[in-house]
């Protein structure tokens, strides 16, 4: 949140500012897992217990021991593909997994509000979802063109800026 979320953060992504004040938590995993031909690095979920009654029981005391209460949101990331990937693989994996809390919307596409007037909060999708062979042979869609436009630009975020926000970068430079 200090990194990427807060207003003042040295990589501020306003993109997330309706996450200032969600409750998100992270955790590390000793690896990744492959799941439908692909290798999952990292994983957000909305915290819900769907289970008996001491199931739950069992989870949120988990979850207090961990975090002293029940966060919204769960975000966990495979520790041995972090300790080797690049500072921009790190916060390119963590700002994906912050994308996926999104702001809810209503059937119009407005944005739904707490009725303390804090953004209510869902789980989304990738904005993009296509198959490089169907790009190819049946050309781009309006939201893969999208994304092409993005990849031509330069990055918004220097590798610098992305070495002064994190302790850990300055701690391999020096």
């Amino acid at each position: 949140m200090r990194t990427f979320v807060d207003e003042d953060a040295p990589l501020c992504n306003e993109d997330h500012a309706h996450l200032r004040g969600a409750d998100i938590r992270f955790l590390w995993a000793a690896s990744g897992f492959p799941k439908q031909g692909r290798y999952v690095l990292g994983q957000c979920e909305e915290v819900m217990f769907r289970c008996s009654a001491w199931q739950r029981e069992r989870q949120e005391q988990q979850m207090h021991g961990w975090f002293g209460h029940v966060p919204d949101f769960l975000i966990t990331l495979a520790a041995d593909h972090c300790r080797e990937c690049s500072d921009a693989e790190f916060c390119a994996l963590v700002e994906h997994e912050l994308y996926h809390i999104g702001h809810a919307k209503d059937e119009y596409g407005v944005p739904k509000f707490t009725r303390d007037g804090m953004p209510k909060l869902a789980m989304r999708a990738h904005d993009v979802e296509e198959f490089i062979g169907v790009v190819r042979r049946y050309g781009a869609t309006k939201d893969v063109e999208t994304l092409l436009q993005a990849a031509k630009q330069a990055p918004e975020v220097a590798k610098i800026d992305i070495a002064r926000a994190c302790g850990t970068c300055l701690l391999k430079s020096a």
